[in-house]
């Protein structure tokens, strides 16, 4: 539930600073990003994905700069089941379901994420910022953790900017929790931590 009210609220947001602040600055970016599941013995998960970045530059203050972000983002992942008796034998068609998952699986994740921007000056080109963000998404397979269609992706990362000239560069670690809010089942979804790069431009 908090995540469709975060996501409700982040959109309200975006409107309304779009509306009445044409003249902020925008930033169009582009990132790429990978990681893996937080260490685990039931089953492997890798990802890597492209994500399209939009800024709104919101508020300067003293020590603190503020931003919205929308980031539309494929997300390519590898599923495996590893320990097969993960799958519980109460489950319906439990040893088809054992065999099915222990294969390689290719999961496809189309997302939308919105998000908002705390962002630290250091120097006139360097800065760090926390980034917090939730949206919706599709997802193409299931998988013994987290069913296919409708889910929620939320991320938390801590990031380094660095502008040369007109271009300002990306490292941007995160945190990232894919689950379904318990729309449908199952709904134990994947915790991964990523790195990405990229970069960004004024319009």
């Amino acid at each position: 539930m908090y995540k469709r009210t975060l996501f409700i609220l982040i959109i309200i947001s975006c409107n309304i600073f779009y509306a009445q602040n044409i003249n902020h600055k925008m930033k169009l970016g582009f990132h790429y990003g990978f990681g893996n599941e937080i260490k685990n013995n039931d089953f492997s998960h890798t990802n890597n994905y492209y994500k399209l970045q939009l800024y709104c530059a919101l508020k300067s203050g003293k020590n603190f700069k503020y931003e919205l972000i929308m980031q539309p983002e494929l997300n390519l992942a590898k599923h495996q089941l590893l320990n097969v008796y993960f799958i519980q034998p109460d489950d319906p068609n439990y040893i088809e379901k054992r065999q099915k998952f222990s294969n390689l699986r290719n999961v496809k994740e189309y997302v939308l994420n919105l998000g908002f921007i705390i962002r630290k000056p250091i120097s006139k080109s360097f800065s760090i910022y926390l980034l917090g963000s939730v949206g919706p998404m599709i997802i193409d397979n299931e998988t013994e953790r987290l069913s296919k269609g409708f889910a929620f992706s939320d991320v938390l990362a801590l990031g380094f900017s660095s502008k040369i000239d007109k271009i300002t560069f990306d490292i941007r670690p995160n945190i990232r929790h894919v689950s379904n809010g318990g729309l449908q089942s199952p709904n134990l979804g994947f915790n991964t931590i990523n790195i990405e790069f990229g970069f960004s431009f004024s319009i």
